[in-house]
């Protein structure tokens, strides 16, 4: 499922216009940007959780020339799948 499939069931399942739907799906996916990027998490029962994981710097190797370098320190987004949405998934 894309995001535009989203927009079009949530519309078709509420009796909404497409416009609508699609504002309501942007203000959702907007406001969990805004939250991780200032470093919340967000946490939604039965679904998962999102987190910033954050990692050092390290000294890494070039796999093509073999050469040493330097990888700055980031902050990657994450998906931790809850034990719900799992147990559905594997159909228990």
């Amino acid at each position: 499922m894309n995001k535009s499939e989203l927009i079009e069931i949530l519309a078709e399942q509420k009796g909404i216009s497409y416009k609508k739907s699609e504002e309501i799906v942007n203000t959702i996916f907007d406001s969990m940007s805004e939250a991780m990027i200032s470093g919340e998490r967000i946490e939604i029962r039965g679904f998962g959780s999102f987190v910033i994981n954050e990692y050092k710097s390290y000294t890494g190797r070039n796999p093509k020339t073999g050469e040493s370098i330097d990888v700055k320190p980031k902050k990657l987004p994450f998906f931790k799948v809850g034990k719900e949405l799992k147990e559905r998934v594997a159909g228990k």
